[in-house]
């Protein structure tokens, strides 16, 4: 008897309701996407990973990227960029082979391509700026578009 009072208590948990899509995170075309409206536009694009709030968000055609954190990669539909960071890579809609690490890293970069960030704000202001580096807290962030 003292068995049922455990086993509705289980039954109660917020993990043991049921939620659609189930939380596996696997999708078509060898994507991954968990959090609120990750990879929520993804028709065609593969290999794709959305990790965080809106990561990946407008990401319909691009292959092989990786967002982590809130908001990373939302306009991307370019290829090949990793973005770990609230905010890292925001503004990407084109640029390709980009690598941001860190809070707001590349936070503008539009098209530019082939830079990789690691730090707080590093490379900020960079649109269209490629093979740039820039490791360290706010490291060149009045680039815009140089290379």
């Amino acid at each position: 008897m003292a068995i049922l009072p455990v086993l509705a208590c289980f039954a109660l948990l917020p993990g043991a309701r049921a939620v659609s899509p189930a939380p596996d995170g696997c999708f078509p075309n060898f994507t991954t996407a968990e959090g609120c409206d990750a990879l929520n536009s993804l028709t065609i694009g593969a290999g794709n990973t959305g990790l965080g709030w809106r990561s990946l968000f407008l990401d319909s055609t691009g292959s092989f990227n990786t967002g982590v954190g809130a908001g990373a990669l939302i306009l991307n539909n370019g290829s090949s960029n990793t973005a770990v960071g609230a905010a890292a890579l925001l503004l990407n809609t084109t640029g390709s082979n980009n690598t941001a690490v860190g809070t707001d890293t590349l936070v503008f970069n539009d098209s530019g391509a082939a830079n990789t960030a690691t730090g707080y704000f590093a490379l900020m202001n960079d649109t269209t700026g490629g093979s740039n580096t820039a490791i360290g807290s706010e490291a060149l962030t009045a680039n815009t578009s140089g290379n």
